[in-house]
């Protein structure tokens, strides 16, 4: 007997209609042949009519199996960007600066492209160094060139042409020794991946382990880079594996279930397989710059605007739930509430970061794009496979099945030797399991709907992913009733004295935002921990004329070579200046031989007497240029290391100055098309504005009196700025909008407290997400990615608790009506409650 005919008659519609919905880009009614019909008011009612399922069945497995093989394609790609990162000043700088100009010419007088690696030796006890110390010294620096960097090639592969000789410090305390490295081939990849300037350094620190009685740091430019790549190189691992530890746990709190969690963190991870896979060929095909720094921030961001999506889109589901039969009618209804304001916000965010195109910087204007393929990333993926994940809720127990073996074997082989292949394993064959389970459990579903604990008639169809906590179609909504109920109350009843009492909080700590300090900090300052090469700048410092080995470069005529000398010399904090003659500095010729010309060119080399990196060297280059400018018929041009620095500085200030008015000119206009509205606009910009400045005078405090910052980068308010404000505006775009929807049905006032009221919870979840997975920034031990993840972490739960909460609605509430001025909400009369806004009767689901 076929019994399969019986088997299909009895199937219930699932909610992969919405997907076919989306995907068929249908353009009736959302409640169109779903068993609804529209009133002639626009409101809902509920038919007899059959709602087809089975078809839009196949499009959400379709759909989820699309994703899970472009996962399996694009997954690998993330793991390679740290082969397409440049993380060197140098590459940042736009081509009309002096410093890019300077580099420019210096191309010119040499077919090769020094790159320093200074190693500093010293005795532990810091007392001056023996001859046997000395001695000894001059033997490791004879062994350089022949140290191992990977099987078949040593450093002498990596050498520029001269001796490695060192260098005595006048106080016999120290010794200098210069490893010139030829820029291109130390920016090659070695064999295993790994870039050649960070298996260098290495190999050079594993030999100096070797020598016992001596302490030798490795720093200069070559050092810092290379422990700025073993920083950023912890992105794939660390800081992914942090931040999604912290949305698990999170998600798991929010949604007290065994299994709904892991469908919002399964899409997201797909979101940022899919942005990585993106970035990954933009970046190795030169169409943007990836750094370390825009690396992290691709992480959390799509992390966390994903599960703010994921968020609102479940909890709109669920609410749906109860107002619908059955599951596909609960999701159509949920992706026409939530795809407008989540693709406004997501717009938002992505007109924010793209103004970053206006920066100078090439770093500043490639962390746009990058940001940005995230945020369309996260939307994409949260619209579409998220709706199928929870159409089939239950093809993640499978996964569920093989994470969590293997993540417990992951954990485990960081304190242990254990392998994560026997865990795997393990996790494989649950799956497998669980496969077959999963089957036989859906055919018991079908032919006996009313049988057990977890039957059809107990859960429907799409329904027990939220289990133990199962939605029922009852009508009801529970937030109406819970804690947010109560703060929209109380926001009703004295919305004067709520919004002016916050008000007057936010601008007191928006008054501290004068002290932060945002003028730069050094690249060892830039560090959390003391690595090698930040002790080995403080040993070069305490020795040397801060600037050795890292020289500030003078180009000019060479008619004028004498005086511009001469002015070089003589600007107070240059330790000394030598023409360029194309030999070696340390070369005993290099003083007699005549000075290099090219193109009537000539080039000074120039040693400052502070550290390369630091503000007063920044300084005495502004010295330098106002000086060596002055001299006639010179055409003088100063570069370098510390002139590149400044003039990264300089551009941060300009771009601050440009950037910011751009991004809020386009969000404006982006509320304004949404809302329909130019009072709300200017209200939230306003507010948003509050909650910046305000975030920025607790980070002055924090950084100065918690957590003993030297500073904060020139560049830190403009990515405070964008990310804040974007973001920030997020949420009240998720109020909002929802608050003009009940406005349309229940009159401003009401609209706003029922708004505030059936959003809080998300809303709110959705900021805690957001604000711990920036958070999770501060495990990378940079200052500027510690200072960043604090703002933005402490910028969204500001606007989460205190602008979203209260002061925006309760400002609102004050205005009435008039706050959607010029539309036709904004007439008066509108104002009129035409139910309880808290009754369940008037719940009418959107």
């Amino acid at each position: 007997m076929n019994t399969w005919p019986r088997l299909s008659e009895r199937v219930e519609p699932t909610r992969a209609m919405a997907i076919a919905a989306v995907v068929l880009g249908s353009r009736k009614p959302i409640w169109h042949g779903i068993g609804m019909t529209s009133t002639p008011n626009g409101n809902r009612e509920r038919t007899n009519s059959p709602t087809p399922g089975r078809k839009a069945v196949w499009i959400a497995i379709g759909v989820a199996v699309l994703w899970l093989v472009f996962g399996s394609v694009a997954g690998p790609l993330a793991g390679k960007l740290n082969e397409v990162q440049t993380n060197d000043n140098a590459s940042f700088l736009p081509a009309s600066a002096e410093s890019t100009l300077v580099a420019n010419e210096q191309a010119l007088f040499s077919d090769d492209n020094a790159f320093p690696l200074l190693v500093v030796i010293t005795r532990p006890d810091g007392a001056a160094l023996t001859s046997g110390d000395l001695a000894e010294a001059a033997t490791f620096a004879g062994e350089i060139p022949s140290i191992e960097v990977e099987s078949g090639t040593t450093i002498t592969d990596y050498l520029q042409p001269g001796s490695i000789i060192p260098i005595p410090s006048q106080d016999g305390k120290a010794v200098l020794i210069n490893v010139s490295l030829d820029g291109d081939k130390s920016s090659e990849n070695l064999a295993n991946g790994e870039l050649a300037i960070a298996g260098i350094t290495e190999s050079v620190r594993g030999a100096a382990e070797q020598v016992t009685d001596l302490r030798i740091n490795v720093t200069g430019p070559a050092g810092i880079l290379a422990d700025l790549i073993k920083v950023f190189g912890a992105i794939d691992s660390t800081l992914l594996g942090a931040t999604a530890v912290v949305v698990a746990l999170i998600l798991i709190l929010v949604y007290r279930s065994p299994f709904l969690w892991l469908i919002p963190l399964l899409a997201a991870g797909m979101a940022l397989a899919a942005a990585s896979a993106a970035v990954y060929f933009l970046a190795k095909n030169d169409i943007v710059v990836l750094n370390g720094q825009s690396q992290g921030i691709l992480t959390v961001l799509v992390f966390g605007a994903g599960t703010d999506y994921a968020l609102l889109l479940v909890a709109r589901y669920r609410e749906e739930l109860h107002h619908f039969p059955t599951h596909i009618q609960a999701m159509r209804a949920a992706l026409r509430g939530v795809v407008e304001p989540i693709v406004a916000s997501a717009a938002t965010v992505v007109i924010g970061l793209m103004c970053l195109l206006l920066s100078e910087l090439n770093s500043n204007r490639s962390t746009g794009p990058v940001g940005a393929t995230g945020i369309i990333a996260a939307l994409v993926v949260m619209l579409t496979f998220l709706p199928a994940l929870l159409i089939i809720p239950s093809v993640v127990l499978p996964i569920l099945a093989f994470l969590v073996p293997t993540i417990i074997g992951l954990v485990l082989s960081f304190f242990t030797d254990l392998e994560v292949g026997p865990f795997a394993a393990v996790g494989g064959l649950l799956a497998g399991v669980t496969i077959i389970g999963w089957i036989i459990f859906g055919i018991l579903r079908i032919t006996s709907p009313n049988w057990g604990p977890f039957s059809r008639k107990r859960i429907p169809a799409g329904r027990w992913a939220f289990w133990p906590k199962v939605p029922r179609d009852d009508d009801t909504d529970e937030r109406l009733s819970g804690a947010w109920s109560k703060v929209a109350g109380g926001v009703g009843r004295r919305p004067r004295l709520t919004w002016v009492v916050t008000a007057i909080v936010m601008l007191v700590f928006a008054g501290f935002a004068t002290t932060l300090k945002a003028e730069g900090i050094t690249t060892t300052q830039a560090f959390v921990n003391e690595t090698d090469s930040v002790v080995g700048q403080e040993q070069l410092a305490a020795h040397f004329a801060g600037g050795l080995g890292t020289p500030a470069v003078v180009m000019t005529n060479e008619a004028a070579l004498a005086d511009v000398l001469s002015t070089v010399t003589a600007t107070p904090g240059v330790a000394a200046a030598v023409r360029f003659t194309g030999l070696p500095q340390q070369d005993p010729a290099a003083s007699t031989a005549p000075t290099k010309i090219v193109d009537g060119r000539a080039q000074i080399l120039v040693t400052l007497a502070d550290a390369a990196d630091s503000p007063e060297a920044e300084q005495v280059v502004n010295e330098l240029r106002t000086n060596v400018h002055a001299v006639e018929g010179a055409d003088a041009l100063v570069g370098g290391q510390t002139a590149a620095s400044l003039d990264i500085d300089n551009a941060s200030i300009r771009d601050r100055n440009l950037i910011i008015p751009v991004v809020l000119i386009v969000i404006f206009i982006v509320l304004m098309l949404l809302l329909r509205s130019i009072l709300a606009p200017v209200l939230l910009i306003t507010t948003v504005l509050l909650s910046f400045f305000a975030t920025l005078g607790v980070c002055a405090i924090f950084f100065d009196n918690v957590f003993g910052f030297a500073g904060a980068d020139t560049s830190f308010p403009l990515f405070a700025f964008v990310f804040l404000v974007a973001l920030g505006v997020d949420y009240n775009i998720f109020l909002m909008t929802r608050v003009r929807e009940e406005s349309i049905k229940l009159g401003t006032r009401p609209g706003i407290l029922r708004g505030l009221t059936v959003t809080g919870g998300v809303i709110t979840s959705a900021g805690i997400v957001l604000a711990a997975t920036f958070l999770v920034l501060g495990v990378l031990p940079l200052v500027f990615l510690r200072e960043l993840g604090f703002a933005v972490a402490v910028g969204v739960l500001l606007d989460t608790f205190v602008i979203r909460s209260t002061l925006v609605p309760a400002l609102a509430y004050d205005i009435g009506a008039r706050i959607w001025w010029p539309s036709k909400l904004g007439r008066p009369g509108e104002d009129s409650v035409v139910d309880d806004p808290m009754s369940e009767k008037s719940a009418v689901a959107p």
